[in-house]
């Protein structure tokens, strides 16, 4: 599949009487496998005396084809949509293609590939496509690796705010992900949210009004806990980008574009956040975000996020005794048995209960991850 280095292998069934034809059919569950990705097949024939044949290989496109999609092509972006009239398409399109200018410009970026943006009018299609771990507060969501967007955008007047919100957000992720490119290390993810919030809406006073009331409530999340994921409490998801924001237009207002771009850039190199920082402002990460903090005139936040689990119980037999020579070894009795200075096996009982609970706590999990449906939010975010 396109975007990834997995293969599938998978035993197909010889035909049967009359039918000279193997036929094989890749399933695809809702969020297996996205929509407009190219799959490369073909079959591999063993005969009875061990020698193989091999067949050609093809190539299709992955096709969302419950909707007869309306599409409009420009130089850099293909924009396909449901409801609307031509003018929704061409104003999509218009938009699309200057924010993949932009950006491309801004840094240094050569658009050589097109892209494609797929609108989607309905709610519940649009979650299909990303499937059942897509989070319930997300309205737009880019897929580098293929090259696409998929926008759950209900509005068909081409005129409407998030209209100009959504494409261009969404298409800064693509040229984002093109400058940054590297197989060893992903960029801050604050870092990649704050640049396509800066360019399709900047620091608005929506963003700041979020910011200072979190510095006046002292919720303010450290930088540091926005560099892999965002919270998902609808708050919180929120504020990450609020504050994203407001950590890009710091750096830009105090290091200036260049600086920025540089940063960015750097990580094409595969370099750690603290490397592609000092190349691109000379101050590490801690020391951008104190300044940062200095100019909102915010105390340092309290830590934020997932936090190391407690010491769990360990067997009597694991920890050193006085003399034993070995920590954490236990230690052999006089007739070749292990020896147990606890007399019993009360730690195992103990670990068997533990996994028990994870074990229930899984299914439970699992069950209500198949059984949730979206509820509906009325402010949902580009991802």
């Amino acid at each position: 599949t396109e975007g990834s280095e997995r293969t599938l292998v998978s035993p197909v069934p010889l035909p049967g009487p009359g039918s000279p034809v193997l036929r094989y059919q890749f399933a695809t569950p809702s969020g297996g496998l996205l929509p407009n990705t190219v799959v490369r097949l073909g079959f591999r024939v063993t005969l009875a005396d061990g020698s193989v044949v091999d067949g050609p290989v093809s190539s299709l496109r992955y096709d969302d084809t419950r909707y007869a999609w309306q599409t409009l092509s420009g130089s850099l972006v293909r924009v396909h949509w449901v409801q609307g009239g031509d003018s929704f398409g061409r104003q999509a399109l218009a938009i699309a293609e200057r924010a993949v200018s932009d950006a491309a410009s801004l840094l240094g970026v050569t658009e050589g590939q097109p892209i494609d943006f797929f609108v989607y009018a309905d709610r519940t299609a649009f979650y299909d496509v990303l499937g059942p771990a897509a989070r319930e507060n997300v309205g737009a969501a880019a897929f580098p690796e293929i090259r696409t967007v998929f926008a759950n955008i209900s509005t068909t007047d081409p005129n409407d705010p998030v209209v100009g919100i959504y494409i261009p957000h969404e298409l800064t992720h693509i040229v984002f992900g093109d400058a940054t490119d590297n197989p060893y290390h992903a960029p801050l993810h604050w870092l990649n949210e704050g640049l396509a919030v800066y360019l399709s809406q900047g620091y608005d006073a929506g963003s700041r009004s979020g910011v200072e009331d979190a510095v006046s409530n002292h919720t303010l999340m450290p930088l540091t806990s926005l560099a892999g994921q965002f919270p998902t409490q609808g708050d919180r998801f929120a504020l990450a980008y609020d504050e994203s924001v407001s950590a890009v237009d710091y750096l830009v207002r105090h290091f200036g574009r260049d600086a920025l771009v540089r940063l960015i850039r750097s990580y094409a190199g595969g370099v750690s956040d603290d490397e592609a920082f000092k190349a691109g402002i000379g101050v590490d990460q801690a020391e951008f975000e104190v300044a940062w903090l200095a100019d909102l005139g915010a105390p340092a936040p309290s830590p934020f996020g997932p936090r190391p689990a407690p010491a769990g119980p360990v067997p009597p037999d694991w920890l050193a005794t006085a003399g034993a020579g070995t920590s954490g070894v236990p230690q052999a009795s006089g007739d070749g048995s292990t020896a147990n200075p606890s007399g019993g096996m009360d730690w195992l009982l103990d670990a068997a209960v533990v996994l028990i609970v994870i074990a229930g706590l899984l299914i439970a999990l699992n069950v209500m991850d198949r059984r949730r449906t979206p509820p509906p939010d009325d402010n949902p975010k580009p991802w």
